[in-house]
C-alpha cells in the first residue's frame, strides 16, 4: 500500500491551492448553484482500512451532480447486466462538452457514446427499475446509503427543483434518445429522477468512502460485503479514467493519472485501488465543468505521493 498522506499534510497542501479558487467560476447555468462560496473548500481521504483523514469546511455538504453518473451506472448494470446497458450507452469517450446533442446525429444507431456525457446519463437513469420516479430515486438513496453506511443522505429538494424547471437541453436530449428508442417511458419521469439523482446531497467524507468502496473492488470498507460486483466496480473506474473529468480527460490523465470523476457542484471523487478514496470539494469551476481547486490538489497529491496508476 503507498504511503498514507496525515492530517496536518492535507490541510497545508489544502492551503497551497486556496489561491487558485480565484481562477474559476460557480457554475450559474443551475440558479441554485449559483451563489456557492468559492472559498468553502475541503478534502478527504478514506482509506482502505478504514481510516478517513480530512480537511477544510469538511461539514460544507455539496449536490453529486455528475458524479453520480459512476453511481447510476452501477446500479444500472446490477439491474439489467453488462450487454443490456451497453447496447443502449456507448463505450467511448469524447472530446465535446458534457451536454453536447452532435454526436448523437453523428452516429448510427443514435446512442450516447459513452455513460458520463449528459445523453449517456439519462439513458442510464431511464434504465434504473422501478415502478415510478420516486421508487427509482429511493432505490437509487438506499444503494448510496449501503455504500456509505450513512442514512442520513438525501435529496436537495431546493437543487432538484432548480436543476427540474431548468433543463431544457436535458428534455431535449431525452426526447432525441426516445425518437431513436434508447429510452422508453414518461420524458418527465426520467428527468424528474435524473436531476434528483444529481441533486443528491454529500459532504467530503461521505464521497471519499463511495470512492473507497470502489477502490476495494465493491466491497463494504467494514463488513466485506459485496456491495456492487467486481466486474461491474472495474467497469466504472474504467469510465472513471477515460470519461470522468468531462472532455478534460485525457489532460487530467497525464497529469494526474487517477479514476475520478467531477460534478459542477465542485466535487470531485477519485478512486485507488490499494490505496482508497479521495473527495475533493472546491465551487469555482474552469471552462470544462471541473473545480480548479480540486484538480489542482489531486495533481499535487499524485505527484507528490506517486499515485497515478500509470
Amino acid at each position: 500500500m503507498k504511503d498514507k498522506i496525515e492530517r496536518p499534510t492535507l490541510e497545508s497542501w489544502l492551503d497551497n491551492v486556496r489561491e487558485y479558487a480565484e481562477d474559476g467560476h460557480v457554475a450559474d447555468y443551475i440558479p441554485a448553484l449559483s451563489s456557492r462560496d468559492p472559498h468553502q473548500l475541503a478534502v478527504s481521504i478514506h482509506y482502505l482500512d478504514g481510516e478517513c483523514v480530512q480537511a477544510g469546511n469538511t461539514d460544507s455538504c455539496f449536490t453529486l451532480q455528475s458524479i453520480s453518473k459512476v453511481i447510476s451506472l452501477a446500479l444500472a448494470l446490477i439491474d439489467n447486466g453488462e450487454e443490456y446497458v451497453f447496447a443502449r450507452v456507448g463505450m467511448e469517450p469524447s472530446g465535446d462538452p458534457f451536454h453536447s446533442i452532435y454526436r448523437l446525429e453523428q452516429h448510427r444507431p443514435s446512442k450516447p457514446l459513452n455513460p458520463m456525457i449528459n445523453a449517456g446519463a439519462l439513458a442510464v437513469s431511464n434504465m434504473i427499475r422501478g415502478e415510478n420516479a420516486n421508487e427509482k430515486v429511493g432505490r437509487l438513496l438506499s444503494f448510496i446509503h449501503d455504500m456509505t453506511d450513512d442514512h442520513s443522505i438525501g435529496v436537495n429538494e431546493e437543487v432538484a427543483n432548480s436543476e427540474f424547471e431548468s433543463a431544457f437541453l436535458n428534455r431535449s436530449l431525452l426526447y432525441y434518445l426516445k425518437q431513436h428508442d434508447v429510452v422508453s417511458g414518461d420524458i418527465e419521469e426520467t428527468l424528474d429522477v435524473y436531476t434528483k439523482q444529481c441533486s443528491i446531497d454529500v459532504n467530503v467524507k461521505q464521497l471519499s468512502r463511495i470512492g473507497a468502496l470502489f477502490a476495494n473492488e465493491g466491497r463494504d470498507l467494514h463488513s466485506n460485503r459485496q456491495i456492487i460486483p467486481k466486474h461491474f466496480a472495474r467497469i466504472c473506474k474504467t469510465f472513471m479514467v477515460t470519461c470522468g473529468m468531462y472532455d478534460a480527460s485525457g489532460s487530467f490523465a497525464i497529469k494526474v493519472g487517477l479514476p475520478a470523476k467531477s460534478g459542477v457542484a465542485g466535487g470531485v471523487m477519485a478512486s485507488l485501488n490499494g490505496f482508497g478514496g479521495i473527495a475533493v470539494y472546491g465551487p469555482a469551476l474552469d471552462e470544462k465543468g471541473n473545480s480548479v481547486v480540486g484538480l489542482k490538489l489531486l495533481e499535487i497529491l499524485s505527484n507528490r505521493y506517486d499515485l497515478s496508476i500509470f
